[in-house]
């Protein structure tokens, strides 16, 4: 599986989960720490939780298993390592605050993002 399919696999849970704001984005020209960066907010600690546990439970069904995982006991800002793929999940106020798109978003990088399309076979 490429990681731009694990990068919208991840965005899809967390709209699942109705996460707000989020975006992917290709960061392969601006790091060589990752490939893409899923950002999404929560609007409570529970939800960020929640967020961040169906975004592992997702990618688990399609056998990918994050490296490593941080903040997920805060509820703040959570971060799941797929390696190619870092996805990154705020409370609201943490988001708003830290801006983290701003240093990664270049203007060309945004992938589309259509959670309303029906699945392909």
């Amino acid at each position: 599986m490429d990681q731009k399919t694990i990068a919208l696999a991840a965005a899809k849970a967390m709209d699942a989960k109705r996460g707000k704001d989020i975006i992917a984005l290709n960061v392969s020209e601006m790091t060589v720490i990752t490939d893409y960066m899923v950002i999404g907010s929560g609007r409570s600690v529970p939800q960020v939780k929640a967020l961040a546990e169906n975004v592992e439970e997702e990618l688990a069904k399609l056998d990918v298993f994050a490296k490593r995982r941080e903040g997920m006991s805060e509820g703040r800002w959570c971060v799941l390592d797929y390696g190619d793929v870092m996805v990154h999940i705020f409370h609201e106020q943490d988001r708003e605050y830290y801006q983290l798109e701003r240093l990664w978003t270049n203007g060309q990088n945004e992938l589309e993002l259509n959670f309303d399309a029906p699945e392909q076979a």
